[in-house]
């Protein structure tokens, strides 16, 4: 890891085609431009990190926030039979706070979008920017360097280790020497180049013994991965009128998106089990009882901006379709996308979506985007309120689609730990603590095992004709989970060294990739790996040398949960804990180490309630006689005070 090795190690490369720079040299590189690279670049420049590099592949940083799409955060648990948010910490509270500061100033309220599925939400564009200003600071300090509009093409090992990476825009390339590189890119492009063990697709019941695992890998089920979407964003118009048909369009194809069209779904003959979704395309309503209030419907379903019942011009309307009729499986490809697969190369159409080269991705995206489309021209032949909706065109994009598709499972880590279904799985529809709870978390999560429809099911079986989604017994989005926290050891190689995975890189099998994925989960993620990689650069040993030393494990922990100049992060997830509580980092840290205990049959720690003299004592006997002696024998008067101190006494 030395940087006269890594040097060395890029020289051996070769000279590129054409270079943009010399070589840059940096501490710490971080590849994508997502939300959890993202966090991952400046948490490490806040805890200093001197020289740290952010290369995405596009203009945009954000990922999910932004240039996915997605813009309505969701953040939901469920607490005493009610859906509420899941409680924010980290960058994600402090981007939470951005967005809501953001959309005060501009609709007079925080939360304009009277959704279904989400009280948070934020116009892309205006992601975009927050997450630039996020950077902002640590880019002027000098500490972050900021590239954009780079793919990586190549990984230069120093003996076992990442010492570099080499990018290329058009015909430029870009080579950068890094003691540690994060890979935080959509596809795992850095983890699959070095040769480090990765995976995709569904892991066998072999592997993780995981209870929903399929018995065997098939030619059926081999490709199988939650499916993306494009998703479309939409704003109010003073027009009147649908969007051509996208190339393909064939109307059977979205008969199964509303009840509107519930004759002519059963008029085509498809088979059971295709997704339908019996609910209207609009509903005029506020969700009154807020996000998953009823009434469901296609057109509140992600508003992001509620203009009509906020009194303001209709042209502030916005909203965008991530519809699960809109999914793309990626199990098997329509006949046209397998030909154009094959005639670029022999086997292609065979591949899972994460071993194809970025122009064969770029073919299934294509047809991604038509479907996505087609969905929206379907909506506006169906429901007139569709029709004064118009494609926004802030993306700067061509179509006026998000540069990138909604991913929601990609290549995961073959990692030092890896998180399995039976780790978080539960039978109670409501969370309690996860089975697993492991000692070197490094943040706390909860979403239920959430697989939208992963196979693609042809109509009459032909691949050349329409085609509907359809879940199998075991992928659906039925399975609860309690609340969980992600080890450090989950972002470290089970054998390459100067490197560390971020966002879906990272070690969980494929059912449980489902459940960790969400913008809060990937910001929290990436943090993590950012406090990882400054740890280790600290003390100059490599990632998994930090991971078996329980100092410097509990090292990452407290930097963790004080915050680096921003929110602390929630490691183990109490529900009532909110960062700028007195007593957030003592609860957390004892709570991890075991000296604490947490009620098993709660969610909550109830900073304010008392504590007797049994738990007293039950906590000062488990930790060192030199600590028990510097606690007083009687309890204090309430828990937060007791976990205070004995954090300081400990310390």
């Amino acid at each position: 890891m030395r940087l006269a090795s890594i040097v060395c190690a890029l020289a051996l490369a070769g000279p590129p085609a054409r270079a943009a720079d010399p070589i840059v040299r940096c501490d710490l590189l971080v590849v994508g431009g997502n939300e959890s690279a993202v966090a991952a670049a400046v948490q490490a420049a806040r805890l200093g990190v001197k020289r740290v590099v952010l290369v995405s592949d596009i203009e945009w940083l954000g990922g999910q926030f932004s240039s996915e799409g997605v813009g309505a955060v969701d953040e939901w648990t469920t607490v005493g039979g009610k859906r509420v948010e899941f409680p924010r910490s980290g960058l994600f509270l402090e981007v939470a706070k951005a967005i809501e500061d953001r959309n005060r100033k501009k609709y007079g309220t925080p939360h304009p979008g009277n959704g279904f599925c989400a009280r948070l939400t934020v116009e892309p564009k205006e992601a975009a920017r927050i997450f630039d200003e996020l950077v902002k600071p640590e880019v002027d300090a000098g500490r972050l360097t900021v590239r954009r509009g780079w793919h990586p093409t190549q990984v230069t090992l120093a003996g076992n280790a990442v010492a570099g990476v080499r990018f290329r825009r058009g015909v430029e390339t870009l080579d950068i020497a890094a003691t540690l590189t994060i890979d935080a890119s959509d596809w795992g492009d850095v983890i699959r180049l070095s040769g480090a063990k990765w995976s995709a697709g569904p892991d066998p019941k072999s592997r993780f013994d995981e209870p929903s695992a399929p018995e065997k890998i098939t030619d059926e089920n081999r490709r199988e991965m939650n499916p993306l979407t494009w998703c479309v964003t939409l704003r109010g118009s003073d027009t009147d009128e649908a969007i051509p048909e996208p190339d393909g369009y064939d109307a059977r194809r979205y008969y199964g998106v509303s009840s509107e069209t519930r004759k002519e779904f059963d008029a085509a003959g498809w088979p059971k089990g295709v997704l339908r979704m019996g609910v209207p395309a609009f509903a005029d309503t506020v969700h009154k009882d807020g996000p998953y209030s009823p009434p469901v419907n296609v057109y509140t379903h992600r508003r992001l901006v509620d203009a009509v019942h906020l009194k303001r011009a209709f042209a502030d309307e916005c909203l965008f379709l991530n519809w699960p009729v809109q999914d793309y499986p990626l199990d098997r490809w329509p006949k046209a996308v397998a030909d154009a697969l094959e005639a670029d190369e022999k086997g292609a159409s065979q591949k899972n979506l994460v071993e194809l080269t970025p122009f064969q991705r770029g073919i299934v995206f294509a047809d991604a985007k038509r479907h996505a489309l087609g969905l929206l021209r379907h909506l506006q032949t169906v429901e007139p309120k569709f029709r004064r909706l118009r494609l926004t065109d802030e993306y700067g994009t061509p179509d006026k689609l998000p540069p990138k598709p909604y991913v929601r499972e990609g290549l995961r880590l073959e990692a030092l730990a890896m998180l399995r279904e039976q780790d978080l799985r539960t039978p109670h529809p409501e969370p309690r603590w996860a089975r697993l709870m492991p000692a070197d978390a490094v943040f706390g999560f909860q979403f239920n095992i959430d697989f939208h429809p992963t196979r693609r099911q042809f109509l009459k079986d032909d691949p050349a004709g329409p085609w509907a989604t359809i879940h199998t017994a075991t992928r659906n989005w039925n399975t609860h989970t309690d609340r969980g926290m992600f080890p450090l050891r989950g972002l470290v190689p089970v054998e390459r060294d100067g490197l560390l995975g971020a966002s879906k890189n990272i070690g969980v099998s494929s059912i449980v990739g489902s459940a960790v994925r969400l913008h809060g989960q990937m910001m929290l993620c990436g943090q993590a790996s950012g406090t990882v990689a400054f740890v280790a650069l600290k003390h100059d040993v490599p990632p998994r040398k930090v991971a078996a030393d329980a100092a410097r494990v509990a090292e990452v922990q407290r930097l963790l949960v004080s915050g680096a100049g921003g929110p602390g992060v929630l490691l183990w997830p109490y529900h009532d804990l909110p960062p700028d509580h007195p007593a957030f980092a003592a609860a957390n840290l004892l709570s991890v180490s075991g000296v604490w205990k947490a009620d098993p049959e709660s969610v909550f720690f109830r900073p304010d309630a008392g504590v007797s003299a049994e738990e007293w004592a039950g906590l000062r006997g488990r930790v060192a006689e030199g600590v028990r002696g510097r606690l007083p024998d009687r309890p204090p008067a309430t828990r937060a005070a007791a976990v205070r101190l004995v954090a300081e006494a400990l310390r």
